[in-house]
């Protein structure tokens, strides 16, 4: 009885590139729950710091691993483990506690037991005003040729971190708040577009979020598109797609 070496040479190539494809899926799963995750930026709560198109890597590893660090948010254990806690001024993202379900991305504003408060819209940690200095004009494209420009500041938290803020109303609904006081275990966040975000001032939408909820933190963007354009159009990419944004760093 003789055998087709062809049809032998062909089955162990078929086996062999399922093999590649199985070890490479299970590799992709290991960096995504444990390494970095990708997301993208539907709004435009962030800008100036994130723009509505970005694509962006987070960090799983940075504040240790909870039930949110999993898919589907498996409750495979309740807190964190390796814990370690954001800094001020760090981007990250959670998951809302109203529904531990959405992602949402903000800065860290305020840590355990800090008091916040916003006073015609400056920022106050603990009773003392946060730098707050008016610097040029963010500048975004428009309908048609007009260009949009919107008045930016620098602020400067406590521990010396600094990002820019938009500011486009005076007197807009989160500029003067009652004191925040912040529970143990749970954090602050606001988005730098001030006028703009659905963040912790807001109780009852956002609030204060879990340590539970940290997702990760955000690092690098590896891809930016202009917000009327999707990633898959790849014919749009010579015009649309932000180069000088691919591989920024997030601060």
């Amino acid at each position: 009885m003789s055998v087709d070496a062809d049809k032998m040479a062909s089955k162990g190539s078929n086996w062999e590139t399922v093999r590649v494809v199985i070890h490479a899926l299970i590799l992709a799963l290991i960096v995504r729950v444990f390494l970095f995750q990708p997301f993208n930026i539907p709004s435009g709560s962030m800008i100036p710091t994130l723009l509505v198109g970005d694509y962006l890597f987070v960090s799983k590893y940075s504040y240790g691993y909870s039930r949110y660090s999993f898919p589907f948010g498996l409750n495979l254990f309740s807190g964190r483990v390796w814990a370690a806690e954001p800094e001020r001024g760090d981007v990250v993202v959670f998951k809302l506690p109203s529904d531990n379900d959405t992602d949402y991305i903000k800065r860290v504003i305020g840590l355990p037991g800090d008091e916040i408060q916003m006073i015609q819209g400056v920022l106050h940690i603990n009773g003392k005003a946060v730098d707050k200095v008016k610097v040029e004009d963010f500048v975004m494209p428009g309908f048609g040729r007009e260009n949009r420009h919107f008045t930016r500041y620098m602020e400067t938290l406590p521990n010396g971190v600094s990002y820019p803020v938009l500011d486009l109303v005076n007197e807009g609904v989160g500029d003067n708040t009652d004191v925040y006081k912040v529970p143990e275990g749970h954090f602050f966040m606001m988005g730098d577009n001030r006028d703009n975000s659905t963040d912790s001032r807001f109780l009852s939408e956002v609030g204060f979020v879990p340590f539970e909820n940290l997702v990760g933190k955000a690092q690098v963007i590896f891809f930016s598109i202009d917000e009327d354009s999707s990633f898959w159009q790849v014919w749009r990419w010579p015009t649309d797609v932000r180069w000088n944004r691919i591989f920024k760093s997030v601060n």
